[in-house]
């Protein structure tokens, strides 16, 4: 097969277009073998994912974890086998089995591409537009890495600097939160962002003319980013040529995100399917398929065709890898000799590990004063701040309510910022009023590496962020959520702002830690332990929710047991305990106001503090044990949300101090009283506890 060029500014010969069109049929064969499937996209989309991959991206398929590397975010997730086969060509470790068990029980290819499951997936991507905000938070993570390491160096010239590519679909930005991640990348001025967004017209229901009329080339003009568009070949193909120049031209601009608009047909080129609604989401069919390799010159009788040609030719993607790592590690080599303390502190960091003596700067709170947790947060922050470079954060707006400013002087803001306080690698984010596309920006910070990342905002709006909370949780990422304003304790604002189902809601979600501390010294511990906790290790790390008071709640002496999630806070005097008092946050204090009323009336009562219902339940048993005691049957749970968590702490015979319905605009003392969250009340639901042990 001929080799030579058949364009002048990029090297593309048949053999390319041949591995494109085996790009096409791969993706048809696994959709009709597996029965299901999102085909259409896969098909249209192949010139543009491997001109990405074969042709522009920095990427070494034998070390997909290489620091130097481009990273490549599929947003529009559904269309899976746009990324597994070009990981198949380029030769990361997915073969052509792998295709062929493509979305069955334990295969590398699932429906969705996740993050630690197959190698070269950079995030997990299902639920539409998370990949844009991913990639938002990834570009903003580069910047960040850049002034940690090289800030003084020239654009272009840091082995620090690469670029974010992100394929997205139309279903992707009509998703709100790619309008809340664009909006905030054209403000930040990530230069090193680009997203191609597949034009192809078709959704679900049909043609995006059934939702969809806005002019998006001039929206993402007006977020402030460089905007190019891809016309079709005049077979109605898209282009190698236009996307590669347009590609490279996003590349070199770096004041301002690119954005590339490719106009393809869907399916491209069934000959019935294209340009239809069943390619989107269903397999083709035998026969639509056998039509597809006719007009692509394949066997029809043949499936999964790959030709040893087109193999051995994508596999040389290893050796410009090879090559392309090779260059870049003689640059961090010169990098370091020019700057070894820098050096040093990239090696700690990119091997997880904190600086020498930093749980030394933790504060440590006088017993018997009263301080909101929000404030004590903010206080560990401060004094992290100068000793964790890595650290950073911010919140949705809300900075002066979350004690989320690390850092007063330094804001992560673009050069050209007015505001005097702009650091183009400063440490405290500005997110905007985005909970969403925070959320799912934190998630692609974590991914990228080398930073540890918070963002903030009122619990209540954790309902916004949910659904990249969740997915924080499904790829196990070290980030950390400071929601704050806890519970009805924040008053007048009212039902609307008063989380009250939120805290049981998100415990409900497998591997996210809830923290909900009690007081300002659990604060300080519960930070230590998710600092401690960290880790970039797919696997080993997880996210944590900080649950944090508006209202002052009473310090009491440091104990190091908070670490474990559940300890006794105070234990029963007189005798073995006869009944078990539970709080978290700061109903801990109406816990602890409970046991001196039983403990006058002679009954032994100890006090319970579970900041941590996960934490807790990783100790051992003997632990557990120890600190509610199976033989105490009497036990009474206490939080001001509803009260699903606590039934099976309690037992048949406990009660549940809880509030099932919404808040009210009061006072908190006011609404705290009049919702029975009192110690009258929790001594009350103790004696109840003891009279249905003793039946």
């Amino acid at each position: 097969m001929s080799t030579k060029p058949t364009t002048t500014d990029l090297q593309w010969t048949e053999l390319d277009q041949r591995a494109v069109d085996t790009v096409r049929v791969l993706a048809a064969d696994a959709v009709q073998k597996v029965g299901n499937g999102h085909p259409g996209t896969a098909m249209s989309l192949a010139p543009a994912a491997y001109t990405l991959f074969q042709k522009v991206m920095r990427h070494d398929p034998a070390d997909a974890e290489w620091t130097g590397r481009d990273r490549f975010v599929l947003s529009a997730g559904h269309s899976s086998l746009t990324l597994y086969i070009q990981l198949y060509l380029a030769g990361y470790g997915l073969e052509l089995d792998d295709l062929k068990a493509f979305r069955t029980w334990g295969s590398k290819t699932p429906g969705h591409p996740e993050y630690g499951h197959t190698t070269g997936v950079e995030t997990t991507t299902g639920p539409l537009g998370q990949g844009v905000a991913n990639a938002v938070g990834m570009a903003m993570a580069a910047r960040y890495e850049r002034g940690l390491f090289d800030p003084e160096a020239a654009p272009g010239t840091s082995p620090f600097d690469h670029t974010v590519w992100v394929v997205a679909g139309d279903g992707c930005l009509q998703e709100g939160i790619s309008a809340e991640a664009s909006s905030l990348a054209g403000h930040q001025k990530l230069g090193n962002l680009v997203l191609l967004w597949d034009d192809n017209h078709i959704s679900i229901e049909g043609d995006t003319e059934t939702a969809v009329s806005e002019d998006t080339l001039k929206r993402y003009e007006s977020y402030g980013w460089h905007v190019q568009r891809v016309d079709q070949s005049p077979t109605g193909d898209l282009d190698p040529e236009g996307l590669y120049n347009a590609l490279q031209a996003a590349k070199a601009e770096t004041e301002r995100p690119s954005f590339i608009a490719a106009r393809s047909i869907i399916a491209w080129p069934a000959p019935n399917a294209q340009n239809t609604e069943a390619a989107h989401g269903s397999a083709l069919g035998d026969e639509e398929i056998a039509a597809t390799k006719r007009v692509l010159g394949f066997d029809p009788e043949k499936t999964f065709e790959v030709s040893d040609e087109v193999i051995s030719h994508t596999r040389e993607a290893l050796d410009r890898g090879r090559e392309a790592k090779a260059e870049w590690e003689k640059s961090l080599a010169a990098w370091r000799t020019a700057n070894p303390e820098r050096a040093a502190e990239f090696d700690r960091i990119s091997a997880g590990e904190l600086p020498e003596g930093w749980q030394d700067a933790l504060p440590v709170f006088e017993a018997g004063h009263s301080v909101a947790t929000r404030a004590a947060s903010g206080k560990v922050l401060q004094a992290l701040g100068g000793i964790i470079p890595e650290l950073w954060g911010g919140s949705a707006d809300l900075a002066g309510s979350n004690n989320t400013t690390i850092d007063k002087t330094s804001s992560f803001l673009p050069v050209g910022n007015p505001l005097p306080e702009a650091d183009p690698y400063g440490r405290t984010i500005h997110f905007g009023i985005r909970e969403h596309s925070m959320a799912a920006a934190m998630n692609g910070i974590a991914l990228h590496g080398n930073t540890r990342i918070y963002g903030g905002t009122f619990l209540v709006f954790s309902d916004y962020m949910r659904n990249a909370v969740r997915l924080s949780a499904l790829m196990h990422l070290p980030v950390t959520y400071v929601w704050t304003h806890d519970s009805i304790g924040l008053g007048e604002d009212g039902p609307t702002h008063q989380p009250v189902e939120h805290i049981a809601s998100l415990r409900a979600i497998p591997g996210l830690n809830v923290v909900r501390p009690a007081d300002a010294n659990e604060t300080t511990i519960a930070w230590r332990e998710i600092l401690r906790r960290w880790t970039k290790v797919f696997g080993e790390g997880a996210p944590h929710g900080l649950a944090l008071t508006r209202q002052g709640v009473p310090t009491y002496p440091v104990n190091e047991d908070a670490a474990k999630g559940g300890y006794v806070l105070l234990d029963a005097e007189g005798g073995e305990p006869q009944v078990v008092l539970i709080g978290t946050g700061s109903e801990v204090q109406l816990a602890v106001e409970a046991r001196d009323e039983l403990q006058a009336a002679g009954v032994p009562t100890r006090v319970v503090s579970m900041p941590c219902v996960e934490w807790f339940e990783e100790q051992d048993q003997a632990y557990k044990d120890s600190v509610l005691p199976p033989s105490v049957k009497a036990r009474v749970a206490v939080e001001a949300g509803i009260g699903l968590t606590w039934h099976r702490y309690v037992g048949d015979a406990g009660r549940i101090v809880s509030l099932e319905h919404f808040g009210a605009s009061a006072d908190a003392k006011v609404l705290f009283r009049e919702f029975g969250f009192t110690a009258g009340h929790v001594a009350a639901a103790a004696r109840e506890s003891l009279t249905a042990v003793a039946r």
